[in-house]
């Protein structure tokens, strides 16, 4: 099976020398949804940008998205394919009214008119926000500029998302609301988070990052009820009940390499 994500040895370090990245290696089959979690500073905004080649040419390691290298002259190519969320919206959000902002990505790919408008329809009936397309991003709620956000993303229509702490500063409503909207996603995800409990619903696999190295990559059921692990790590053990179990299995070998 071509993986959606394989990483091999990536190293990167900040010119100050800070080591960020590690030797980090890991691959993602197509599908699957993934936590990637671990304390401050761990790398795992790093990672993300990396991913979707915001940090090209600085690292050591290679990098394929769907099959295709990460390269100099894939770089446009691959960047079409990943799309990533940050955790505050109005990063992403900028101009005047919804339907622009979700058609912006669209219009600059130099789409025709009628392919942006089905595109941000289709994008906007995705995160459940048709209807607001005349609206001022700036008068949303937190929740509702989130799914705008990941509109803004969906419109580019990716294969893989990278979603950076969504459900921080939601309410339990919409964070409920927004873990629902993820499940029904069908492109490849990954979702840097320390919602441990967003973790356990969404993901059924979870990578621990930690200094830069990947310390852990197995079922998220294991994992997260590893006392020690999660200790050594940053991290706690959430209250949470019987993990869900994934609609399809998970297609290849997953295993601890914490040690």
């Amino acid at each position: 099976m071509e993986m959606a994500v394989r990483v091999e040895s990536l190293r990167f370090a900040y010119p100050d020398g800070r080591v960020a990245l590690d030797g980090i290696r890991f691959a993602i089959a197509p599908g699957e949804k993934v936590a990637v979690v671990g304390p401050n500073g761990a790398g795992k905004s790093t990672l993300f940008l990396h991913l979707n080649g915001v940090l090209h040419g600085e690292h050591t390691g290679r990098i394929w998205i769907a099959g295709m290298e990460l390269t100099d002259k894939t770089l446009r190519q691959v960047r079409a394919r990943v799309g990533l969320v940050f955790q505050d919206p109005d990063d992403q959000l900028f101009s005047p009214t919804v339907f622009e902002d979700v058609a912006f990505g669209p219009l600059h790919m130099g789409l025709p008119e009628e392919e942006v408008r089905r595109r941000v329809t289709q994008a906007l009936a995705a995160v459940g926000m048709l209807g607001f397309e005349d609206k001022m991003p700036h008068h949303l709620s937190l929740g509702e500029r989130k799914r705008i956000a990941i509109a803004t993303v969906l419109a580019m229509e990716p294969d893989i998302l990278l979603l950076d702490e969504p459900s921080a500063g939601l309410d339990p409503r919409a964070r409920r609301n927004l873990i629902q909207l993820l499940q029904r996603l069908p492109q490849t995800m990954l979702v840097a988070s320390h919602d441990m409990r967003l973790v356990w619903e969404l993901c059924p696999r979870t990578l621990i990052l930690d200094a830069g190295r990947l310390v852990a990559d197995g079922p998220t059921a294991v994992l997260l009820q590893d006392e020690a692990l999660m200790e050594a790590h940053g991290l706690e053990v959430p209250m949470l009940a019987p993990a869900p179990r994934p609609e399809a299995p998970i297609p290849h070998t997953i295993s601890a390499v914490w040690k």
